[in-house]
């Protein structure tokens, strides 16, 4: 068994490796991008103003609504029909698709991490003179991303296992590079073994980077204490 994997991935290397490369592209692109709308979006929701609020209940809503691959097969194959010169590659709609995705469940994350921030702490702060915006940068969202860590680590690695999907668009990510390859050689065992051997080693390093922050947060918690 061990030694068909092994060879099976000495063939399959070619095909897998640019499969890998591609995965790993687009998930950093998305999250970075998903980290800024989720941003955004959090703090849209939590305006004062009813009109922002309304957009950004409404795009929470889409998203989380509606299943990623439905949104992927709208994004790439229906939007250009709507929106004349909208030709996206693969790999510009999976990044849109997976970035809008990520942003929704982000923002819900932050939210919460914001409003578990002591009311207290606002409050000293005006106090103390800042004003609503230097209030929220300097004090509110330095703790709200301590606090909202794990879950965003857990986002990461549904977004990394999310990038599976856009194969249906034709993303040349791991899956479909996995797919090109067995229809080549049928080694279909093999191949969706190792496939499936990349996402675990990827996700359990997430993990241990989760496992790592929280106990350096906790670790400063306890001394601010102390």
């Amino acid at each position: 068994m061990f030694q068909s994997l092994i060879e099976t991935l000495a063939r399959a290397w070619p095909f897998l490796s640019v499969g890998f490369q591609m995965t790993i592209q687009i998930w950093a692109i998305s999250i970075a991008l998903g980290i800024a709308i989720g941003l955004i979006s959090c703090l849209m929701k939590l305006s004062r103003f009813k009109i922002l609020r309304f957009i950004a209940n409404f795009y929470i809503w889409l998203i989380r609504g509606t299943p990623m691959l439905v949104q992927a097969l709208v994004i790439y194959f229906g939007m250009p029909q709507v929106i004349p010169g909208f030709l996206p590659s693969p790999f510009l709609a999976g990044v849109i698709t997976l970035s809008l995705n990520a942003g929704a469940y982000l923002s819900e994350i932050f939210r919460s991490g914001i409003q578990a921030v002591p009311i207290g702490q606002t409050e000293a702060a005006r106090s103390l003179g800042l004003s609503s915006a230097r209030t929220t940068v300097k004090i509110i969202l330095p703790q709200a991303v301590k606090i909202a860590v794990p879950p965003m680590v857990n986002q990461f690695i549904i977004t990394l296992k999310d990038t599976s999907i856009l194969t249906v668009i034709g993303l040349a990510e791991i899956v479909n590079k996995a797919g090109q390859y067995v229809n080549l050689r049928y080694d279909y065992f093999e191949t969706y073994i190792l496939v499936g051997m990349f996402y675990l080693a990827f996700t359990s390093l997430l993990m241990l980077f989760a496992h790592f922050m929280e106990k350096r947060l906790s670790y400063g918690r306890k001394n601010n204490r102390s």
